[in-house]
C-alpha cells in the first residue's frame, strides 16, 4: 500500500463513528489474525515435508457442495427399521 493511501485512511479516522471504528478494529484484528495463521501453517506444512514425514501437502477442495433434499418416507424411520432387524 502506497503512503497516500495509508495517511487517507488515517485521516479518516476522526470522522467515523465509535461503531464504525469499532467495525474497523474488528476487521482488522481478523485480517492480521489469518496472516498469522496463514503462516504458521505454511512453516508447520514446509517442516513435514523437510523431515520426509510427507510427501506433499494437498489443497483442500473447496467446491460448493450441491444441496440434498431430504426424501420424505413413511412410517417408521430408516434407522429405527435397521435398528429392530439387527436385534
Amino acid at each position: 500500500m502506497s503512503q497516500s493511501i495509508l495517511n487517507q485512511i488515517l485521516d479518516q479516522l476522526p470522522n467515523l463513528e465509535p461503531s464504525e471504528l469499532q467495525h474497523l478494529s474488528k476487521a482488522i484484528h481478523s485480517y492480521l489474525s489469518d496472516k498469522e495463521t496463514v503462516a504458521k501453517r505454511a512453516i508447520f506444512h514446509q517442516s513435514l515435508i523437510e523431515s520426509a514425514l510427507v510427501k506433499q501437502i494437498k489443497k483442500p477442495a473447496f467446491a460448493s457442495r450441491t444441496y440434498q433434499q431430504l426424501i420424505p418416507i413413511q412410517g417408521k424411520s430408516a434407522s429405527q427399521t435397521i435398528i429392530e432387524e439387527r436385534r
